[in-house]
């Protein structure tokens, strides 16, 4: 009997490392079949920005409504991604870290994109996404963009590098490019925080999305430069537009880690 049970415990431990080791294998097959997807759209953008200098910033042939409703022509170096697939709205990067993704926005279904890759298809990495209540447009607003923290290093994983001070200090600033308008974002502060139950009294980062009263503003940067990991000596004024990167932190349940910077003149 002993051994039966045995021969039984065999299989089922057998069973379970076999089972592990395919999620293993299928999750990092997965991450990196993404990795090469989004090195083909990076290419789609390079190819442009390898052009003349003296080429027109803007492919006079595309024109787009954008979220404030006014009429613009994309940027010449995404006039392939567009085409590719409209959804898009920008892109996102940070020199000398793997955050270098493309930027997604549906207003009419915000998450569409948390679990779908570029070419619409199911990918848990999901792509980068801007909040549907945001404008880029509007200089008082604040930008939120979600993006997952993946295991496998994607996404906005590498967010979380920023709660050091030392990396900071290094990469100050984050490029975010709209279709039409290039933009750079100087860091204001980096923390932890969560999802509050609606009964909980607490500073609600998320609850200061898109266009700010200046009162809101100033709560905002009020309770951002309270939380942050570290000083930056970097203060914002109402006026200038934020950019707030969150992504998933597992310090606490529903645990998030955001990154806030300020646009500055090119």
């Amino acid at each position: 009997m002993k051994k039966i049970v045995m021969n039984i415990l065999i299989v089922v431990f057998a069973a379970i490392f076999i089972g592990c080791g395919w999620f293993l294998y299928s999750y990092y097959r997965d991450a990196g079949e993404a990795s090469d997807r989004i090195e083909e759209l990076e290419q789609l953008v390079d190819e442009t920005e390898a052009e003349p200098e003296d080429a027109p910033d803007i492919a006079e042939d595309i024109e787009i409504v954008a979220p404030s409703g006014q009429k613009k022509h994309v940027l010449k170096k995404y006039k392939k991604l567009y085409k590719k697939n409209n959804d898009v709205m920008g892109w996102i990067k940070i020199d000398d870290t793997p955050i270098n993704y493309p930027v997604m926005y549906t207003p009419l279904d915000n998450e569409y994109y948390i679990h779908r890759n570029f070419d619409k298809k199911e990918d848990s990495n999901g792509l980068p996404f801007l909040d549907a209540a945001c404008d880029p447009d509007d200089p008082n607003n604040n930008l939120l963009i979600y993006g997952h923290h993946m295991r496998s290093g994607m996404m906005f994983a590498h967010l979380m590098d920023f709660e050091k001070e030392s990396f900071y200090k290094k990469h100050k600033i984050i490029k975010f490019d709209t279709l039409y308008e290039k933009g750079k974002y100087e860091i204001v502060a980096a923390f932890r925080s969560k999802v509050f139950k609606e009964t909980e009294k607490a500073f609600k980062y998320y609850e200061y999305i898109g266009k700010l009263t200046e009162k809101r503003f100033d709560e905002y940067v009020k309770g951002i430069m309270k939380l942050s990991a570290y000083k930056t000596g970097v203060k914002p004024k109402y006026g200038e537009q934020l950019l707030s990167l969150v992504t998933c932190a597992y310090h606490t349940d529903e645990g998030r880690f955001v990154v806030v910077a300020r646009k500055i003149e090119e």
